[in-house]
C-alpha cells in the first residue's frame, strides 16, 4: 500500500497566502496558480473515447452481474442521442430536466446535451417520484427551469407527478413510456446515426456556455436555479487534481450513491471519474434500512480506490465494517481516499473509521474533506495533507480566494474565483444580493485558520451565520460546532439531532434515534413509540450519559445541551428537512418539528422528556 503522506507525486504540498486588509478582513488562496483546463466536459469524454476506447467507464447492476459500459461505447451512444436531441429542434436555453435516479440513460443523456449545448437539471426524486406530496414544490420547481424536454427512466413511477403538473413540454422515458400519454421512447434515439452537426454544435461551446442548472434549497423561499457554466465545472476539476495529484497517477474506481440532483454527486464525483478517465459504479443502494445491504454486496464486487459518502451514510455502515473482516477488507484494501462532505462527521465516526482500517491497511488511511456549494461547482477548499479529527476543511484550492470578514464574535467566509458562479437563472435581484462590493460570492458559512501564525493548517468550519442564535443570557450558540459534538456525544444512539434554544435560557436538542438506542429497550423497542423508548430507564441512561459527558467537557451553557426529546419519524427529504447531501437542514427541522420543540421547553415537564441532571436513569 502507498504512503499517501509522503509522497508529493500524489498530494499536494500545504501551503497558504495571507493578504491582510485594512479593515481587519483576510484573503487566504493557494500560492498555485490553477493551470489549464479543458473548455467544455465534453473534450474529456472525447479523450478518453481515443486514448482509453475499452476501459469501463459507466456500470450498473444487472441480475446478479454488473452491466458495463466502455469509453468507445459510450462517447458512440452519446453521439447517437446527440443527434436525436439537435433533430427535435428544442427552444434554445431551455434545459433537459431529468426527473429520476442515477443510471447509465441518465448519464448519456446528459452527455449528449451537454455535448450539443443543452444545459441539463436534475432534479431530486423526493419531489416526483410516485406522484406523492412533492407534486406542488415539483411544479414550482418546473417553472423556474422552464425545460425544453424531461427524462424519466421509467414512466411507471413518475407517470403520476407529470400528470399532476402538466408540463409544457415533451417527455421522454426509458422504459415504459406507454405510462405517460404522448411520451417518447429513449430506445429510439439511440437508434440515430451522428452527423456533423453534432460536432458542430461541439464545437461552439465556450466556457460561458451554460452547462447545468442546479437548485438550491427552497426551504427559506421559493427555489433558485444556479447557473453553472462549463468554464465553472472544467476549472473546478482541475483544482481538484493540483491538490489531489494522485487522480492523474492512479486507477479510479468510484462506488457511489449520491444523487446527481447536487453539486457533490454530479459535479464533483461524476466529472471527477470523467475527467481523470476512472469508472464509476453506481451504487443502487442508499444508507439506510433495508437498502444498505446492495451497498455492501457492491462494496464487496466493486473494491473501489476512492469512497465517498456523507456522515450519516457512514453512520450506517460502520457496524456492518466493524463486524465483517471481509467487507472491511473490501472498502479499505485498496482504498486511495476515504471523502467525507455535507456535514461535519462526528469524532466517534472518525476514532471508528480509523480503527476499521487499521485491521485493514498497513499505511495510515487518507481522511479527506473539502467545503463548496452548489455556487461553486463545487469545491473552494481541498484536505489534501494529513489531518487527525474531523472539522479541517483544508487549504483554498488554486484558483480560488476566500476572504475572512469580521462578523460578531465569527468570521463570515465569502468567496470568488473561476469555478464560482455569476448569476442564478433569470433572477438578477437575488444575483446582485449574492455577492459583495469586491465580487466576492457571500456564501454564508463561518470559519477561522487553525493557527493564526500557520495558516498552511487549514481551516476550522464555525457554522453556518444564519444557523447561530442567542440565548437568553446573550451568549451565542455555534450550531455548526455544537450539533457533530453532540451526536459524538451520544453515539452510537443518535443518528442526527437539531439544536434548540433561541431566546431560551438553555440548550435543548430533538434527537433521530438509531436501531441502537431502540435495542436498548430490547425486542419491543423496534415497534416503540418515541415517548415509549423514551420512558425506557436504559434509554435514559444512555442518552443522560451523553449529555453529561458533553457537559463535563463543555460547561459552557452554550456549547452542552440540557435536555432531549427522542423524534417518531426520520427527517423529511420530501419536505426539505434533510437535503439529499445528507445534512440536516436547521431552520426548516425546528419550523416543521414546532410542536415537539414546545414539549422540550413546557412548564409543567413532559415525562418524555430527558434531562441532563437526571440520575441513574431517571427522571428529575
Amino acid at each position: 500500500m502507498v504512503d499517501f503522506f509522503n509522497d508529493v507525486n500524489l498530494l499536494a504540498p500545504a501551503r497558504a497566502v495571507v493578504e491582510s486588509r485594512s479593515d481587519g478582513a483576510f484573503i487566504l488562496r493557494s500560492p498555485e496558480p490553477l493551470q489549464p483546463y479543458a473548455r467544455c466536459i465534453g473534450e474529456w469524454l472525447e479523450r478518453w473515447a481515443r486514448e482509453t476506447p475499452g476501459r469501463t467507464f459507466l456500470a450498473e447492476r444487472d441480475g446478479d452481474g454488473w452491466f458495463r459500459l466502455s469509453y468507445a461505447e459510450a462517447r458512440q451512444r452519446v453521439g447517437s442521442l446527440a443527434q436525436s436531441l439537435l433533430d427535435l429542434g428544442l427552444p434554445a436555453g431551455r434545459p433537459l430536466v431529468v426527473l429520476s435516479e442515477n443510471d447509465i440513460d441518465h448519464a448519456l443523456l446528459a452527455l449528449a446535451a451537454l455535448h450539443v449545448g443543452i444545459p441539463v437539471a436534475t432534479v431530486s426524486v423526493a419531489y416526483s417520484r410516485n406522484g406523492a406530496g412533492g407534486c406542488g414544490k415539483l411544479k414550482a420547481i418546473l417553472e423556474v427551469l422552464q425545460p425544453g424536454l424531461i427524462f424519466v427512466n421509467d414512466g411507471d413511477p413518475y407517470g403520476g407527478a407529470i400528470g399532476q403538473v402538466r408540463p409544457d413540454c415533451p417527455v421522454l422515458a426509458a422504459r415504459n413510456a406507454g405510462a405517460i400519454p404522448g411520451a417518447l421512447s429513449l430506445a429510439g434515439f439511440y437508434d440515430r446515426q451522428e452527423s456533423p452537426a453534432v460536432m458542430e454544435a461541439f464545437a461552439r461551446l465556450d466556457g460561458d456556455s451554460h452547462a447545468r442548472y442546479l437548485l438550491t434549497s427552497g426551504s427559506t423561499g421559493g427555489p433558485k436555479a444556479v447557473v453553472n457554466s462549463q468554464r465553472m465545472l472544467c476549472a473546478n476539476q482541475q483544482a481538484i487534481a493540483q491538490c489531489w495529484r494522485f487522480v492523474e497517477r492512479r486507477e479510479i474506481v468510484v462506488l457511489d450513491w449520491l444523487p446527481w440532483s447536487h453539486t457533490f454527486g454530479v459535479n464533483h464525483n461524476f466529472n471527477m471519474v470523467l475527467r481523470n478517465g476512472g469508472t464509476l459504479y453506481i451504487d443502487d443502494g442508499r444508507p439506510l434500512p433495508g437498502q444498505i445491504e446492495r451497498t455492501l454486496e457492491n462494496i464487496r464486487s466493486v473494491r473501489p480506490t476512492i469512497f465517498y459518502n456523507v456522515p450519516r451514510g457512514y453512520e450506517v455502515l460502520l457496524p456492518y465494517l466493524e463486524r465483517d473482516q471481509e467487507l472491511a477488507d473490501a472498502l479499505f484494501g485498496r482504498l486511495d481516499a476515504l471523502f467525507y462532505a455535507g456535514a461535519a462527521l462526528p469524532q466517534s465516526s472518525w476514532d471508528r473509521l480509523a480503527a476499521v482500517a487499521g485491521r485493514v491497511r498497513s499505511t495510515p488511511l487518507f481522511f479527506t474533506s473539502a467545503w463548496g456549494a452548489t455556487e461553486t461547482a463545487p469545491l473552494l477548499t481541498s484536505v489534501h495533507f494529513r489531518i487527525d479529527k474531523p472539522g479541517n476543511l483544508g487549504l483554498p484550492v488554486p484558483g480560488i480566494e476566500i476572504k475572512f470578514v469580521p462578523s460578531g464574535d465569527k468570521l463570515e467566509m465569502r468567496v470568488r474565483g473561476e469555478s464560482v458562479f455569476s448569476e442564478y437563472r433569470n433572477n438578477p435581484e437575488l444575483t446582485a444580493k449574492a455577492f459583495d462590493e469586491d465580487g466576492f460570492y457571500m456564501i454564508g458559512d463561518a470559519g477561522h485558520l487553525l493557527g493564526d501564525d500557520r495558516p498552511e493548517q487549514g481551516i476550522v468550519f464555525n457554522g453556518r451565520v444564519s444557523e447561530d442564535f442567542k440565548l437568553t443570557t446573550g451568549t451565542w450558540v455555534s450550531v455548526g460546532t455544537l450539533r457533530p459534538r453532540l451526536v459524538s456525544a451520544l453515539a452510537p444512539y443518535a443518528q442526527d439531532c437539531v439544536i434548540c434554544g433561541h431566546d431560551r435560557d438553555q440548550l435543548a436538542a430533538l434527537v433521530y434515534p438509531t436501531p441502537a438506542l431502540r435495542a436498548l429497550a430490547g425486542e419491543a423497542g423496534a415497534s416503540m413509540s418515541a415517548d415509549q423508548l423514551a420512558l425506557e430507564p436504559a434509554v435514559r441512561l444512555a442518552l443522560c450519559a451523553g449529555l453529561q459527558a458533553l457537559a463535563r467537557d463543555f460547561p459552557a451553557s452554550s456549547q452542552h445541551v440540557a435536555r432531549l426529546l427522542i423524534l417518531d419519524s426520520p427527517p423529511n427529504l420530501a419536505a426539505g428537512e434533510i437535503t439529499d447531501k445528507g445534512y440536516i437542514n436547521q431552520r426548516m427541522a425546528l419550523a416543521l418539528r414546532a410542536g415537539q420543540v414546545e414539549r422540550l421547553y413546557a412548564e409543567t415537564l413532559d415525562p418524555a422528556v430527558i434531562l441532563l441532571a437526571e440520575v441513574q436513569g431517571e427522571p428529575a
